[in-house]
C-alpha cells in the first residue's frame, strides 16, 4: 500500500467551496430516513461526593448526589443519528427493566420508531454503571465501573427477527448502521444473510459496520470505522508507531472482506480513511489535540459517517465529517452527542 505520510487536507485548509458542500450534506440529514440495528447499551452514570475512606476497607465512600441513564453502546450511535436529524428506525433488544424503559423512553421522546425493538422477559439491558465522585467543589472522577450483562445471549429467532425487520425497510431507507457489541442483537451470519436479500432486491444502500469483537467475520459492507485498538485485536498483533503496518492490515480487509472503505480511527493520532486502489488519507484530530472525555465517541463517529453516505457523501467527505463530530464530542462530558446545527458550525468557523 502506498505511503501514507501525507497528511489529507484539515478543515483549516479546505476551500471555501469545500466547505459549502460539507454543510449542504449536512442539511441532508434532516428527515432521511435510516435504520440502526444493534446491541442496545445503557449507561449509567453515578454523581456523588466523596466523604472518607472506608473502615470496612481501603475504598471511598461516595454520597450519591444525582443518577442518570444515557443510551450507550448502539444506543449511543442511534442517539447521535438522533440528534443528528435523521428520521430513525431502531432494532435491536431491550429487557423489560429500568434501564430499558428508559432508553426506549429517551427514543420515543425524540421521534425515534422502537416499534422493532424486541423485549424478551429473560433479557436484562446490558448495563455499564460508572461511579463518579468529587472532593469538594473539583470534577468528578471516575472511580470504578459495575457491568451487567444478560445472563444468555439473545435468542436465534429473535435475530433472525431483527435481520427481517431489517430487510423490510431496505428499500425505503437512505443508510442501514449495524452496531455489533456482542450481545447478540446481530452478527455476520445475519449481515450476510441481509445481504444476499439485499442485493437480490436491486436496492444497495450503504450498510456501515461498527463491530467491537467480530471484525473479521464479516464481508461485504460498505464501510466499517473500527479504532485501532480493535485491528490490532482482529489480527492478534500490535501496530505501535509502524503505520506501513497498519496499512498492510487494512489492506486486507478491504482486499479480503471485501469492504469499500475502512475508516480507522486512532485517538489523538487522527483517522485514516482506506478505500480500496487508493492512497490512504490520515486526517488530523479536529479541534483540540487534548479530549475532555472519549467516551462513546466511536459510536459519534460511525453515526455522522453512517447519515453522510447515507446523504450521498463520498467516503473522503463522510469521514471529515464524522472527524469533526468526533472532535466534538470528546470534548463533551460522559457518553454525549452532536447536532446537525454543530457540525454546520464547527465547518464554518474551523
Amino acid at each position: 500500500m502506498p505511503d501514507s505520510t501525507k497528511m489529507t487536507k484539515d478543515f483549516m485548509q479546505l476551500r471555501a467551496a469545500d466547505r459549502a458542500r460539507l454543510v449542504k450534506i449536512v442539511a441532508r440529514f434532516k428527515g432521511a430516513a435510516m435504520v440502526l440495528l444493534g446491541d442496545l447499551v445503557a449507561d449509567e452514570f453515578v454523581y456523588g461526593q466523596i466523604a472518607r475512606v472506608s473502615r470496612e476497607a481501603p475504598v471511598l465512600i461516595v454520597k450519591e448526589r444525582e443518577r442518570r441513564i444515557v443510551p450507550g453502546g448502539g444506543a449511543n450511535a442511534a442517539n447521535n443519528l438522533a440528534d443528528l436529524g435523521v428520521q430513525l428506525t431502531l432494532l435491536g433488544a431491550a429487557g423489560e427493566d429500568s434501564a430499558g424503559e428508559a432508553l426506549l423512553g429517551q427514543f420515543r421522546d425524540k421521534g425515534v420508531n422502537v416499534d422493532g425493538v424486541v423485549r424478551p422477559k429473560e433479557y436484562r439491558t446490558p448495563t455499564k454503571s460508572r461511579i463518579l465522585g468529587a472532593i469538594g467543589h473539583g470534577r468528578a472522577q471516575q472511580i470504578v465501573r459495575l457491568d451487567r450483562e444478560p445472563v444468555a445471549p439473545l435468542h436465534p429467532k429473535l435475530r433472525r427477527r431483527l435481520t427481517s425487520a431489517a430487510a423490510r425497510l431496505l428499500n425505503r431507507t437512505a443508510a442501514l448502521l449495524v452496531s455489533d457489541y456482542g450481545y447478540g442483537a446481530t452478527g455476520a451470519r445475519e449481515l450476510d444473510w441481509l445481504r444476499r436479500v439485499h442485493n437480490h432486491g436491486g436496492n444497495r444502500v450503504p450498510v456501515t459496520l461498527d463491530s467491537r469483537h467480530n471484525l473479521r467475520h464479516y464481508t461485504t459492507v460498505t464501510a466499517a470505522t473500527p479504532n485501532e485498538q480493535e485491528i490490532e485485536q482482529a489480527f492478534g498483533t500490535s501496530i505501535g508507531e509502524r503505520i506501513e503496518t497498519l496499512n498492510g492490515l487494512a489492506s486486507q480487509i478491504l482486499a479480503r472482506q471485501r469492504f469499500g472503505a475502512l475508516l480507522v480511527t486512532r485517538g489523538a493520532e487522527g483517522m485514516i480513511l482506506y478505500e480500496a486502489e487508493c492512497e490512504p488519507q490520515p486526517l488530523k484530530v479536529f479541534g483540540a489535540a487534548e479530549a475532555v472525555d472519549v467516551t462513546g465517541a466511536g459510536d459519534t463517529v460511525i453515526a455522522v459517517f453512517t447519515a453522510a453516505l447515507g446523504a450521498g457523501a463520498s467516503f473522503l467527505d463522510a469521514a471529515r465529517l464524522a472527524n469533526c463530530g468526533g472532535g466534538l464530542v470528546v470534548m463533551k462530558s460522559g457518553t454525549a452527542t452532536v447536532t446537525a446545527v454543530e457540525l454546520a458550525q464547527a465547518i464554518r468557523n474551523a
